[in-house]
């Protein structure tokens, strides 16, 4: 699928009209849900074919965040045969009591694989767990990067952050084909 018509796809797939409650407590009449994109077969196979391209050379791990980040890392791991981790908010309190599932990531290049990316808040947290961990970490990969706050505190932060598409292009996308 062509990148424009990749974008349209994702927006008409995952833009809702409505009355929304924001995490932040406003009210919208628009709500963009990630998760109807993501469980689409073939919209999660274009994205990871598109993504592939972009993950960056000597990246031996992806490392998908809980949870919209999961289904996107472990598409791309298939596309591309790189391992997946697949990293909590906050290590589990029981059993192993990881903060990553899957395979070991301690001495590894990752590459964080994140779905929609806003302010980088939570990535900057996995992204020093994960070094902690003993993982080298450098660059962040995304599918839709909302806010131009989020490149600025991941780029500020000393990560390499990449993008598929910008909020503003499926927008576009999407009023370029009525």
């Amino acid at each position: 699928m062509e990148r424009l018509a990749l974008a349209n796809e994702i927006y008409k797939t995952a833009h809702l009209t409505g009355t929304f409650k924001l995490r932040s407590g406003k009210v919208s009449n628009d709500y963009f849900d990630k998760y109807l994109f993501e469980s689409n077969p073939v919209l999660l196979n274009e994205i990871a074919e598109h993504l592939s391209q972009l993950i960056p050379i000597g990246t031996e791990v992806l490392a998908g965040l809980e949870m919209g980040g999961i289904p996107i890392a472990t598409a791309l791991s298939l596309k591309t045969g790189i391992p997946v981790a697949f990293v909590r908010k906050k290590a589990k309190e029981y059993g192993t009591c990881k903060l990553a599932e899957g395979i070991d990531f301690q001495g590894k290049n990752i590459c964080i694989i994140e779905d929609v990316v806003t302010t980088g808040g939570q990535i900057l947290l996995s992204a020093q767990d994960l070094k902690t961990g003993g993982a080298t970490v450098n660059n962040v990969l995304c599918v839709i990067e909302r806010e131009q706050l989020g490149r600025d505190n991941l780029e500020d932060s000393g990560l390499t952050f990449l993008s598929l598409f910008k909020m503003e292009e499926l927008i576009e996308a999407s009023m370029s084909t009525h």
